[in-house]
């Protein structure tokens, strides 16, 4: 997935001379996981600019040159340093396009690793989609695939609006074979997984494989699901989400995003004031723990949605067949 990733904004900044990378150690390094390696030689060191660590302020670098014309791809090494950057994307990446009265857009992309891995401990294991969700002007994706990682990557790039490209920090080894030919994907589209009957299964990034593991179980018990990766989680794909809404009536989410305040309580929480008529009972949501994860390796798996949960979860909303 790293190489799609690669890939995918490195054919941008080929086709566009006003995309640039900004951030910690993308230059000669390559990046944190290798999305930028032999950019710098490539584009050279105006086009992949090393900074300094100072989240705050190349952000803020990034939306001025947005301001001016460029197309700034901003990488935090790790998505939870990127608090330090809070204020520059809330208030300006955000806002200005409203607050300026259309004078400027911020195209900018905001993109780099998160999510729960293998023992980072509790401050490289953030999941920042629930802290950006309720800022106005941004949009969200979450890549899941190496197929839908270049396609979102490229088409975040083009997009008028600020996008945070949300990539999970297990997911980069993934393989898969991808087109030769140029492709992109839909910013606002979730993608269906699996077609199924009984039961609609929302998930994103990394908890789509914990989804797809459990089915197996599920399938084998004689359930149905169907999949679906939300895959835009700032705005919602409704019309994917409640077409399949209209065909099982039952919904179960599964995020690796906190149960407080998580984007599992948006989604649920939207799908009933739009299709309450069409639920035959309550929707379930497993989320991560509301707890700081922890560096144990048994204790942050325990902190996490695990598939044997989800299958427990599809028989209570379904019943025992």
């Amino acid at each position: 997935m790293f190489e799609a990733l690669r890939e995918g904004l490195g054919e941008e900044m080929e086709r566009d001379p006003n995309v640039c990378v900004i951030g910690e150690d993308v230059g000669d390094y390559g990046g944190s996981y290798k999305v930028t390696k032999g950019f710098s030689e490539k584009f050279g060191s105006w086009r992949v600019l090393d900074t300094p660590i100072a989240e705050n302020s190349f952000t803020g670098m990034a939306i001025g040159a947005a301001m001016t014309g460029l197309r700034p791809v901003v990488e935090g090494m790790n998505m939870g340093f990127l608090l330090l950057a809070y204020n520059q994307i809330a208030n300006n990446c955000g806002m200005l396009h409203y607050t300026s009265g259309g004078q400027f857009t911020i195209p900018v992309v905001i993109r780099g690793p998160g999510g729960v891995g293998r023992q980072l401990g509790a401050e490289h294991s953030q999941r920042l989609e629930s802290y950006f969700q309720s800022v106005p002007g941004l949009q969200m994706v979450a890549c899941s695939t190496p197929y839908n990682a270049k396609g979102l990557m490229k088409a975040a790039i083009r997009c008028e609006n600020p996008v945070i490209l949300y990539e999970h920090v297990l997911l980069y080894n993934l393989k898969e074979k991808i087109p030769d030919e140029e492709y992109t994907c839909c910013l606002e589209e979730a993608e269906m997984v699996r077609p199924g009957t009984d039961i609609t299964i929302l998930t994103y990034s990394r908890m789509r494989y914990h989804v797809t593991q459990a089915a197996k179980t599920l399938v084998d018990r004689g359930y149905d699901p169907e999949i679906i990766d939300i895959r835009s989680l700032k705005p919602f794909d409704m019309y994917t989400i409640g077409e399949s809404v209209k065909k099982t009536h039952r919904v179960l989410i599964v995020e690796e995003c906190m149960r407080t305040g998580g984007i599992g309580a948006s989604l649920r929480s939207a799908i009933m004031e739009s299709f309450w008529d069409e639920l035959d009972g309550p929707i379930g949501c497993l989320s991560s723990q509301d707890v700081p994860t922890p560096y144990s390796g048994p204790l942050e798996e325990l902190t996490v949605v695990q598939p044997h949960q989800i299958v427990t979860a599809v028989e209570n909303l379904c019943g025992k067949k």
